[in-house]
Order: C-alpha cells, then sequence, then structure tokens
C-alpha cells in the first residue's frame, strides 16, 4: 500500500475516532445527568421519609408531655385541698412546697411541649417544601427521562454503527502503522495530523525546514517534533484567482 491511500485510511479513521470522541462524550453526559437527577429524587425521597418519621416522633414526645401535665393537673389539685384543710402551720407549708414545685415542673414541662410543637411546625414546613421540590422534580424527569433515553440509544447505535466501520477502516492499515496511531490516539486523543505551510494543523508549532521538505516528498509518514501526532504534507489550496505562490494572476 502506497503512501497516500495510507493517508486517506488514516484521515478517514482519525475522522470516525473524532465522532466516536464526540458520541461518548455526549453519551456519558446525558448519562450522567439523568443519573443525577434520579439520584437527587431519590434523596429527596428518603429526606421527606425522614422528616415524617422525625415528626411523628416528636408528636410521640408531646403527647407524652401533654400526659404527664394532665397527670399533674390533677395531683396539684390535690395539693391545693391539702393546703386548704390543713390543720397547722407545718402542714400548710408543707403543702405549699408541694404546690410550688408541683407548679414548676408543669411549667418546665409546658415550655417543653410549646418547643417541640414549634420544632412540629418547622419540620412539616421543611417537608412540604421538600415534598414540593420532589414533586417539581419528579414531574421535569417524567417528561424528559423518556426523550433522554430515546436519544441514548441513538447514540449506542451510532455507536456500534461508527465502531463497526472503524474495524474495517483498522483491517486496511499496516499493522505498524495502526500501533503507532493507537498509542498516539490513547495519549494525544487524535493521532493524526498535517501540514500545509510548514505548521502542524493539531499542534500549531513550526516544523523545522528539513523535516517539512522531507514530508514534501512524501516517501513515509512523519512525526511532528513538538507534539508527537503522525504527520503528512497536504498541499495547500491557492484562493481563486491567485497561482499556487498566492500571486495574483493576470487577466
Amino acid at each position: 500500500m502506497n503512501l497516500q491511500a495510507q493517508i486517506e485510511i488514516l484521515e478517514q479513521l482519525a475522522l470516525i475516532d473524532a465522532e466516536l470522541r464526540e458520541l461518548n462524550d455526549e453519551y456519558q453526559r446525558e448519562k450522567e445527568q439523568l443519573s443525577v437527577k434520579r439520584k437527587k429524587l431519590s434523596e429527596l425521597g428518603d429526606r421527606s421519609s425522614a422528616s415524617r418519621s422525625g415528626i411523628q416522633e416528636m408528636e410521640r414526645l408531646r403527647g407524652e408531655l401533654l400526659t404527664e401535665l394532665r397527670q399533674m393537673s390533677h395531683q396539684m389539685e390535690r395539693s391545693r385541698e391539702r393546703l386548704s384543710r390543713s390543720r397547722n402551720e407545718r402542714e400548710s407549708n408543707a403543702a405549699q412546697r408541694e404546690v410550688e414545685e408541683m407548679r414548676k415542673l408543669m411549667r418546665d414541662r409546658e415550655l417543653e411541649a410549646d418547643k417541640i410543637a414549634g420544632l412540629i411546625e418547622q419540620a412539616r414546613t421543611d417537608m412540604d417544601a421538600t415534598e414540593t421540590e420532589r414533586s417539581t422534580l419528579d414531574a421535569a424527569l417524567g417528561a424528559s427521562a423518556g426523550e433522554t433515553e430515546s436519544r441514548l440509544s441513538e447514540v449506542e447505535a451510532a455507536l456500534q454503527t461508527k465502531g463497526v466501520a472503524r474495524e474495517l477502516l483498522v483491517g486496511k492499515v499496516p499493522p505498524t502503522v495502526y500501533r503507532r496511531y493507537e498509542l498516539i490516539r490513547k495519549k494525544r486523543g487524535s493521532a493524526l495530523a498535517h501540514t500545509e505551510r510548514g505548521k502542524c494543523s493539531a499542534c500549531h508549532m513550526m516544523v523545522s525546514p528539513a523535516a517539512y521538505q522531507q514530508l514534501q516528498r512524501a516517501t513515509e509518514l512523519s512525526q511532528c517534533a513538538s507534539c508527537n501526532r503522525l504527520m503528512y504534507y497536504r498541499a495547500a489550496v491557492a484562493p481563486e484567482g491567485t497561482d499556487g505562490a498566492g500571486q495574483t494572476r493576470a487577466s
């Protein structure tokens, strides 16, 4: 196989590799975005469930405090009765202390119950906000998931088709050339470059005069001294109305 035939196949191969890279990037991007949304939806669901469980636990604690307050209220009534029936100063002082202690305990329990009620209200507000966010995301995901899944299927099919086309091209490339191509592609992302006027089309560095002359002779594939990509000479296309040296042709 002559050099020109190799270059033409490598150009096709480089084009397919660029398309495959773009398709793979799109596939990963679409898949990641879908995964992120689903993960967020799951996290919101977990947060909502945790809030609901927390509210139930706080309501249980508040219920116990209210039950304890009712019991204390009955006990307070009994203490007041004893105070009213006290027969001497000693009994009166003891009953009074009992009433004061019970009043303090009841006040503490009321404060705790009120605090828990505030926490429950805040937790319900947060849970409602979470549920709203989750519903909004769920609706958006439901609307876009089908389209995203369809696009992923299209990209997968394109990847498979281009993969087959790539294998056919690889079979036409001399093994030694293909090995060089693959080593460079895996390192650089792309493996092929050309030069028209002494500059590498990939890294844009100037090629040495000696190397440029060798490329012009087109006897073998060379490599850019700067980026190591396989390089070949491509004759510059003169603008319409000029000669190859860039001079305007006479009318």
